[in-house]
């Protein structure tokens, strides 16, 4: 069972307090019946609930894009860190959205959200081979030899075994790398594995999706379109 209110809230119509003004308003029914009381419990799976005749799910997919800022560490909470759900509006973190994935804490760029669980799983899964792009500052200059490495698959000094992965050279001390896993810390990991410490780095592409014009620290909820390209 769960509250009216809080039912409204999750389906992505309003806010609580919003809520309050609609079923005021005579505007939600419950099995055809207008219902003005918040604190109304009601059962989802068998009862019907529209706003203005519209029935509504209770929960509606929500993909995000957050263009990440330094110092958040990825996870939903955390005792002593900030945390990327920090970043996110209130109403958005009302609807139960989790991050794909994992950026820690120094590393910037785009991260995204959902609370579709099973797409969740498809962006992260290594089956799926969704690249990922990152752009890393770096001690010394990669060579062909660090290129043919990164896509032979390197094994890392712990024994962990990384699938193919695409190295290019950008600039002095500048390269672009192209992950389709995301194993802790990889991108660094690889680097150092062959003497390039990583100064900065930044995801700007997953999939088709880029940062495009998005502030550091600002989110926005993908089109109908964008998620689409998403799935496979």
């Amino acid at each position: 069972m769960e509250r009216l209110d809080k039912f409204l809230s999750s389906s992505g119509v309003c806010t609580r307090s919003q809520g309050k003004a609609i079923l005021k308003a005579g505007r939600v029914t419950v099995d055809g019946t207008v219902e003005r009381d918040g604190a109304r419990k009601i059962d989802p799976d068998t009862q019907t609930v529209c706003l203005d005749g519209e029935v509504l799910s209770g929960k509606r997919r929500v993909v995000l894009m957050l263009n990440k800022p330094a110092g958040f560490v990825t996870a939903t909470e955390d005792p002593v860190e900030k945390t990327v759900m920090e970043l996110l509006p209130p109403e958005l973190r009302r609807l139960d959205v989790k991050p794909v994935g994992r950026l820690d804490k120094a590393t910037e760029g785009l991260l995204l959200f959902t609370n579709d669980g099973d797409l969740l799983h498809r962006l992260i899964s290594p089956k799926k081979e969704v690249p990922k792009v990152y752009y890393a500052r770096h001690e010394g200059q990669a060579a062909q030899e660090d290129v043919q490495a990164f896509a032979a698959g390197l094994m890392l000094g712990d024994g962990t075994v990384c699938l193919p992965a695409e190295l290019e050279p950008i600039g002095p001390g500048e390269s672009r790398i192209t992950l389709r896993e995301g194993k802790y810390h990889q991108v660094r990991r690889m680097m150092a594995s062959r003497g390039l410490t990583v100064t900065y780095l930044e995801r700007r592409q997953e999939g088709a999706l880029t940062l495009g014009e998005l502030p550091r620290g600002a989110v926005r909820e993908l089109t109908e379109t964008e998620v689409r390209s998403l799935e496979p």
